[in-house]
């Protein structure tokens, strides 16, 4: 049995707390069989935004009309897009692997690991033991019970990166945020694309209104078809055809493509560690309960990132990671506050939110609430009248900022200055309103939501 101060196993964001073990000299060891780097990396963040970023640029180019600008758009370049993509997410895994075989300290196990007893992990050949431990295995394609799906090639964002011709046309099912984004990309490029959404809507996690103008503005590029069911899949001479039923009227709908992309949710990888051998719990979908310091149900043995399935991204796993490391090596322990985590989705146009949506606010403080909307700004005007808006919620008494939900262009970037009030001095709003906004330019649209802020009764 071979002995560890500390062991991670995950190379995701893992990697943060192994780099900051070995720096303060602890003997550590790191479990991963797939590539180095996670899921960000490799099949996730850092691929999927080199897909959308062509497809924001060939979407702003057929828009540019209104502009004045007059775009002809030839066929894209799918080898060179995909090409692009896999060079950037191969060079990043491989100087990640390199870094990691030539650290002193660090040793890297690459069989799949399972706890076999209190602390001690059997990865292939290995049998190792560590006095404190960090799970971060992360997830994987969650794929629905659709009668059929294991009888047909179906694409997840694991193995869509690896197409190698363009599809004519695809099904996508699932509308949250990684059925948008591809369906996004794909109708971008010129695929033609449906989605199938279960719920009644797409985004579903947000606000409903967000979600209304999202799915007003894809409709313009895509079918999108909520509160439909999937109920079989079919493949035959490489067509596939998908069986759907209304969820309130009960009808029945087939479609049909050449290609079918699975995007209904992620399911953590806890199933492969074996983790009650270790005294570690479960919720009941297997993702890791975790207390407020991010600590497991066992002393000395910490999970974060997408294996304990709250804030599954990755900017709110780097941030876990600074978190557990500074409670597994100091007596005063600091918490994780998954209400200002910011999330992103690049779709066209982009959403943004971070903390409460208005309906749950509501519930527990007395709010005001101000919007604001994109066309009503100078940059607006100059560029075309985007549709989008900007949602602050606040707490009446004190202005502490509850919540904030942005659609609209560069929303991923306006939500930042929300979330940086968030966390600055009590919370509040002043932050904003006391800092000089540069005209015109996007951030005014920030400005003017929280300066209408007022009493709204209209019940979401």
């Amino acid at each position: 049995m071979e002995q560890f101060d500390v062991l991670v196993v995950g190379s995701g964001s893992g990697m943060l707390v192994a780099a900051a073990a070995v720096e303060q000299g602890f003997k550590t060891a790191l479990v991963e069989s797939g590539k180095m780097g996670g899921t960000c990396i490799n099949v996730g963040c850092v691929p999927s935004k080199m897909l959308v970023y062509p497809a924001n640029v060939l979407t702003s180019l057929r828009e540019a009309s209104k502009l004045g600008v007059k775009a002809d758009i030839k066929p894209v370049d799918f080898d060179n897009i995909m090409n692009r993509m896999h060079a950037l997410t191969e060079h990043d895994s491989k100087h990640q692997a390199n870094a990691v075989e030539a650290t002193p300290g660090l040793t890297w196990f690459k069989a799949q690991g399972e706890f076999i007893s209190d602390y001690t992990m059997q990865t292939g050949d290995h049998t190792i033991r560590a006095k404190v431990i960090f799970i971060v295995s992360g997830a994987r394609t969650a794929i629905p019970q659709i009668k059929g799906i294991q009888s047909v090639k179906y694409l997840t964002n694991d193995t869509v990166l690896q197409l190698q011709t363009q599809p004519r046309n695809i099904l996508i099912v699932g509308g949250g945020y990684i059925g948008m984004e591809y369906g996004h990309f794909f109708s971008g490029i010129g695929t033609q694309t449906t989605i199938i959404q279960r719920s009644d809507r797409v985004l579903p996690e947000e606000e409903p209104e967000v979600s209304d103008l999202l799915l007003k503005e894809s409709s313009k590029r895509m079918a999108v078809y909520t509160g439909y069911e999937a109920l079989e899949v079919k493949e035959e001479n490489g067509n596939i055809s998908l069986l759907t039923q209304n969820r309130i009227d009960g009808t029945q709908r087939e479609f049909a493509a050449h290609a079918l992309m699975v995007a209904t949710g992620r399911a953590p990888n806890s199933y492969q560690l074996n983790l009650q051998k270790t005294g570690v719990k479960l919720d009941e979908h297997g993702f890791i309960l975790v207390n407020e310091y991010l600590e497991t149900s066992k002393k000395h043995i910490y999970a974060f990132g997408d294996a304990i399935g709250r804030q599954m991204f990755k900017h709110a796993a780097n941030y876990e990671a600074g978190i557990v490391w500074h409670n597994a090596i100091h007596d005063h322990k600091i918490t994780m506050d998954f209400n200002t985590v910011p999330r992103g989705v690049f779709t066209y146009p982009q959403v943004a939110s971070v903390g409460l949506k208005e309906r749950e606010a509501k519930q527990y403080y007395n709010i005001l609430v101000g919007t604001a909307t994109y066309r009503d700004t100078a940059m607006g005007a100059a560029m075309g009248f985007p549709e989008g808006f900007v949602k602050v919620i606040v707490e009446k008494e004190t202005g502490k900022i509850l919540g904030a939900h942005i659609i609209g262009p560069e929303a991923t970037v306006l939500i930042q200055e929300i979330t940086n009030a968030m966390i600055s001095g009590n919370g509040d709003y002043s932050t904003i309103t006391r800092g000089m906004h540069i005209h015109p330019a996007l951030n005014e649209v920030v400005q003017n939501a929280v300066g209408n802020l007022h009493e709204h009764d209209t019940e979401q």
